[in-house]
């Protein structure tokens, strides 16, 4: 599981705080780690992405989930599509992205390959609002997952069997100094922590 770090004036990022609390629970069946991810775009040392394959490197998993914040999510958003794009906001390097693609060269777009009509029922049964979405922007978020669908698709992470993307509302104290819906931390890790187990026995 992977989260972001703070960015956008923010002191707290919610999809790290969810992504490290359930990495913290006991999962039968499955070993659970967490990476925190860094707000920069790119391929270059300290980038997300670099840091996401020097992870999947690493730990060799068999499913990725990466979580991000959304501040205008008013559900827990189940991403099913990547685009080959980035242009969106300023990072924490400073560094904004005009339309740029993630690959040169690769398709359009990558499908997720989690069974996320499954997660968000779960999540759902939890009640906890949640919601497919075929979006994930053109921010970082949308750049990481590009990355990780097309790296397990081209057999680099090969013994990655599925992988996936979940946006997380922002949480209550950040709403209140910004605006926009939000979502209690506890609230989203009951929902998530449902979609997570859905994923046990196998995917399917």
């Amino acid at each position: 599981m992977t989260g972001f770090e703070p960015f956008g004036g923010s002191d707290v990022n919610p999809s790290a705080l969810v992504a490290a609390q359930l990495a913290r629970e006991q999962w039968p069946g499955m070993s659970v780690s967490f990476r925190l991810l860094p707000v920069v775009t790119g391929i270059e040392a300290g980038s997300a992405r670099a840091v996401l394959a020097d992870v999947i490197a690493e730990v060799r998993p068999e499913v990725v989930v990466c979580f991000g914040e959304s501040a205008r999510a008013t559900h827990v958003t189940f991403e099913r599509v990547a685009v080959n794009l980035r242009d969106g906001s300023v990072d924490n390097a400073g560094v904004r992205c005009t339309d740029v693609s993630v690959d040169e060269g690769g398709p359009a777009a990558h499908f997720v390959t989690l069974p996320v009509r499954r997660m968000a029922a779960a999540c759902e049964g939890e009640g906890v609002p949640a919601v497919l979405s075929t979006s994930a922007g053109t921010f970082l978020c949308n750049e990481v997952l590009y990355a990780l669908l097309g790296g397990a698709a081209s057999g680099r992470w090969g013994f990655v069997r599925a992988a996936g993307f979940v946006h997380v509302p922002q949480l209550p104290e950040q709403a209140r100094v910004r605006g926009g819906p939000s979502m209690p931390l506890d609230h989203v890790v009951r929902g998530l922590r449902a979609s997570v187990f859905s994923l046990v026995p196998p995917l399917g």
